[in-house]
């Protein structure tokens, strides 16, 4: 969805065992540092969460703000946004491959990654499986949606969700028109629905509409991605820092708080942000930027 994607950032594909992963990085002269080769820039990958309609576009108001002293890379992940949607009953160990997959890839060297919900658990359990890969991990309300037994994620009855063709109604409904992507992300996503704008809402209706788009959407809803992080987080050894917007519903700051207490010595600092939702970096991007550039320097000391 490059029409989304900030001035001078373009386009690329890495090919993953699920298909073609689209991802954006700066391409032209404006993010042209003097001196400086772009391989030689630290790699710094956003990743974005799940949900209906979701996409790179969520960090898209933050990476720009690294492109001169990072070599930014933000990808839609495999069943989102640009990249390939192959109609399947998508699993954790689907997701957990192809973001092996494309970090072995597109860096040469450990990576940072900036990460947010259900992603940022996924790359916990990708970090204690693979440290090697990676630097430093920079999360946003990171949770499996089922941490410490408890389901955070559900809004809908199982049995409803599961049955054929009556899931997908429930999908074309609820996340591929305005109205509904609108109050989606005024009602669950963003603590202040001011916020929300309309190009918000034209690019997560955009992703939501891709061909396919409802698989991946509805492995999310199901439940079938959910897991304890509880289980994984007290192994993490990559040096962690969690953000956590003191609004956001489902997974509370509460949660948060005591999955970073089980790993105090890897997790070196929590931050809630005021007034934001599960989306803190979308909601307030300077905010968020301002943090990041903290804890960067902070993890590189």
């Amino acid at each position: 969805m490059l029409e989304f994607q900030p001035p001078s950032f373009g386009q690329k594909v890495v090919n993953t065992s699920l298909g073609a992963m689209v991802y954006y990085t700066p391409v032209a002269p404006l993010w042209t540092v003097d001196a400086v080769l772009e391989e030689d820039l630290p790699p710094l990958v956003f990743l974005h969460n799940f949900g209906g309609g979701a996409s790179a576009y969520e960090w898209s108001k933050v990476y720009p703000a690294f492109a001169t002293s990072h070599r930014v890379i933000a990808p839609d992940l495999i069943g989102w946004g640009k990249s390939a949607h192959p109609p399947r009953d998508y699993s954790v160990n689907d997701y957990l491959t192809i973001l092996e997959e494309f970090f072995i890839q597109v860096a040469d060297s450990p990576v940072t990654v900036v990460a947010s919900s259900l992603t940022g658990a996924l790359i916990i359990r990708l970090a204690v499986k693979h440290p090697e890969l990676f630097k430093a991990l920079l999360l946003v309300c990171p949770s499996g949606f089922a941490d410490f037994g408890q389901d955070a994620g559900r809004r809908l009855p199982l049995n409803v969700i599961r049955i054929p063709f009556l899931n997908s109604l429930i999908y074309t409904l609820g996340a591929t028109n305005e109205l509904a992507v609108g109050n989606f992300l005024v009602q669950f996503l963003f603590a202040k629905p001011e916020r929300v704008t309309p190009e918000m809402v034209e690019a997560y209706l955009a992703s939501a509409q891709q061909p396919n788009a409802e698989y991946a959407a509805l492995a999310f809803l199901r439940g079938d991605l959910y897991f304890d992080l509880s289980l994984y987080i007290k192994q993490l050894k990559v040096p962690t820092v969690v953000f956590w917007g003191k609004e956001a519903q489902f997974t509370r700051q509460s949660l948060g708080e005591r999955l970073a207490s089980l790993n105090p010595e890897t997790i070196r600092g929590f931050e809630a942000i005021a007034d934001t939702g599960i989306l803190p970096h979308l909601e307030q991007p300077a905010v968020v930027i301002g943090l990041l550039e903290r804890y960067l320097r902070f993890l590189a000391a």
